[in-house]
């Protein structure tokens, strides 16, 4: 296969596999940890309007719906790819970079969330499985 079409493969198979970890996790985290009475979580609007109803514990499963699929979608990006791994993991990173800054000027959530959502769950995720994907310390 020509380099360059495996390497576009490896972002968009990444980016799938990194959407359906992130959904997953965004899907199990109500059963594990229980929604507010009054939260609506089904549309954007709702969820924002539940914000003030939301403790710490309920940003813990976003967290990691954002983090562990940044971070299996960059690995699995990683050993598709032909060559430029980390740079196609960051992109990876970027992307969902892209849809966590959307999230945070569509929703909003208390900073402290928005902060660490931003900071440590996408370039961070995406370079991390990029290195253990790749071997590279």
């Amino acid at each position: 296969m020509i380099p360059i079409l495996r390497n576009i493969l490896a972002v968009v198979g990444g980016l799938i596999v990194a959407n359906v970890v992130n959904m997953g996790l965004v899907t199990l985290g109500p059963s594990v940890i229980a929604i507010p009475e009054g939260a609506d979580f089904s549309t954007p609007e709702g969820l924002k309007k539940s914000m003030p109803l939301l403790s710490a514990q309920h940003f813990i499963f976003p967290f990691l719906a954002h983090a562990l699929g940044t971070l299996v979608g960059a690995f699995v990006a990683v050993r598709i790819a032909v060559s430029h791994q980390i740079k196609l993991a960051l992109t990876i990173g970027c992307f969902f970079l892209l849809g966590g800054i959307m999230m945070v000027v569509l929703v909003g959530g208390p900073i402290w969330f928005m902060v660490t959502d931003l900071l440590l769950a996408y370039l961070p995720m995406s370079y991390l499985g990029g290195c253990l994907a790749s071997g590279k310390k």
